[in-house]
């Protein structure tokens, strides 16, 4: 489905992506794990259009999407979750839900059948869902921006670090939730500061590494990795399992 090849990406005078290439087929959880600052950041806003690439391709189901603005971009399929619970805190959760796919020109019908989708998929939502954004608990924005992502009816949902500053009982709820949007058929490319789970999760994954790919395999193997696990999983295997 998404087809990213040669792509450098440059702050001014500094490259923060080094020809990176990977992939994303259909149906899969393909997540990138790095340290702060090794480029994963910067390559979604890439895909999503919010920075122009110096050099390489980024195709989404065969057409290029490399270049083009952000509206375009999720026109054609791709929603961007970015870091941070960025809701609107004076609105309602049903508002913004809406809000976004009103943007978006999609019809009052749609839009109705959509939210209720949503709010039937996130539970605890639909229980607060005439409560202002601002009242929820972090893990409830999580969930919502998420929500407000798929109101867009993407083929690729892109996350990034969903369960940042959430307590571990939430990281999991979060990531069991990110699971069960896969099983229903929305591919997703997931940025997680917690690689453990976010590999135990994953059909495949990339490390990033100062702006380059260094490593790719499955979930699996990169759990078994000497260099990751040194790197990233404290030395150790472990985790709680998701999404089984």
């Amino acid at each position: 489905m998404l087809q990213i090849n040669g792509l450098s990406v440059r702050y001014g005078p500094v490259t923060a992506l080094h020809d990176v290439s990977l992939n994303v087929s259909a149906g899969e959880i393909v997540t990138l794990v790095g340290a702060n600052g090794a480029g994963k950041t910067t390559l979604l806003k890439c895909i999503s259009g919010m920075l122009a690439p110096a050099t390489g391709t980024v195709s989404l189901a065969g057409e290029s999407i490399g270049g083009l603005p952000p509206e375009q971009v999720v026109r054609r399929g791709v929603a961007h979750v970015p870091e941070g619970r960025r809701v609107f805190p004076g609105l309602t959760v049903v508002e913004n839900l809406t809000v976004a796919a009103y943007a978006l020109g999609y019809k009052d019908r749609q839009i109705a059948e959509d939210v209720a989708y949503i709010l039937d998929t996130f539970p605890n939502l639909k229980r607060r869902a005439k409560s202002y954004a601002w009242s929820l608990s972090g893990g409830e924005q999580q969930m919502l921006v998420i929500g407000r992502g798929l109101m867009a009816h993407p083929r690729l949902l892109m996350l990034d670090e969903p369960s940042l500053g959430l307590a571990p009982i939430l990281v999991e709820e979060v990531l069991h939730v990110v699971a069960d949007i896969n099983r229903r058929g929305t591919t997703i490319l997931l940025v997680e500061q917690n690689a453990s789970l976010a590999l135990m999760l994953a059909h495949r994954g990339y490390v990033l590494e100062n702006g380059r790919v260094a490593l790719a395999g499955t979930g699996a193997e990169l759990l078994k990795s000497p260099r990751v696990m040194e790197a990233y999983l404290g030395g150790v295997e472990g985790g709680a399992e998701v999404g089984a």
